[in-house]
């Protein structure tokens, strides 16, 4: 076959250090905005960016240029950058260590999406910790809490 072609959609999930509230109302369409054109400019084709004050979703098609570890490195590399030019108070901006990233089929791509644009209404019932705990067990990955959180 002359030609490679991919459709693999991922859920990439990760916090602000310590869950540290800097992605609030003045800056979140922003760095959502900013987000998605560094997916973009990796050659990731479709990019949806959601979150809260204190986290990222992403969910996008990753494209066949990137592996995920250097993706996500480069990401959060130059969106760090990014917030730290925001002003004063997002001088200490970082975001932790860790990140989730899970598969999600292109059956249940929309679902999924929809969940990614509606993280303000889910979130006024549940934490950021709780939220990524559950996506863990429900995709079948073993974590030590000692290290999940930063």
């Amino acid at each position: 076959m002359p030609q490679s072609l991919s459709k693999l959609y991922a859920h990439l999930v990760f916090s602000t250090k310590n869950r540290q509230t800097f992605l609030d109302d003045s800056v979140r369409t922003r760095v959502h905005a900013y987000l998605a054109t560094l997916l973009r400019d990796m050659k990731c084709p479709w990019v949806v960016v959601g979150g809260v004050e204190d986290h990222v979703h992403m969910l996008f098609d990753i494209g066949r240029m990137h592996s995920p570890a250097e993706l996500v490195e480069q990401i959060k590399r130059e969106s760090s950058k990014f917030v730290k030019t925001l002003g004063e108070p997002y001088q200490s901006f970082y975001w932790q260590r860790g990140y989730g990233m899970f598969s999600v089929s292109p059956t249940h791509r929309d679902d999924v999406e929809r969940y990614v644009r509606n993280q303000a209404e889910h979130h006024q019932k549940l934490s950021y910790q709780e939220e990524f705990r559950s996506m863990l067990e429900r995709a079948g990955i073993e974590y030590d809490e000692r290290y999940l959180w930063d």
